[in-house]
């Protein structure tokens, strides 16, 4: 079966007047949320595939250990995907309970540039930013 390409959606535009996350901007982002998980899964079948045909055991002990090093890295990509496909889950789950677009810490609206360019984003750009300045100072 071939690959089947996903276009990705448009960038909401919103109409002047129109409320911050009405029915058909929820709509939106669960569509490019959907889109999101299901090139994903793709990529993890196709990924899955690709290690099950390349699956040989090499007689030469560094041809055996270029193997697994690639191997290794496909699967902790894959569980990167996995995570990413669990939080997608989520943040549907939140569009289905209404609090979707809203930052987890302050309540206020994450807005819908950031949700384009993450729709996966739980925090507005200020608590977001404030989180990055308190990991930089407790790594130093």
């Amino acid at each position: 079966m071939p690959a089947q390409t996903i276009k990705p959606a448009a960038p909401y535009k919103a109409k002047k007047g129109e409320s911050y996350m009405n029915p058909k901007q929820l709509e939106h982002f669960r569509n490019v949320l959907n889109d999101i998980k299901l090139g994903l899964g793709q990529d993890i079948d196709r990924a899955v595939h690709t290690m099950q045909d390349e699956a040989t055991v090499f007689a030469d002990p560094n041809d055996r250990a270029s193997q697994e090093s690639d191997m290794s890295l496909e699967l902790r990509n894959r569980d990167r995907e996995r995570k990413l496909i669990k939080n997608i889950d989520k943040m549907i789950a939140r569009i289905d309970s209404g609090d979707y677009g809203y930052c987890d810490k302050c309540g206020i609206e994450i807005g819908l540039s950031r949700l384009e360019a993450r729709p996966t984003a739980t925090l507005c750009i200020d608590c977001k930013t404030l989180d990055e300045i308190r990991e930089k100072q407790v790594a130093k």
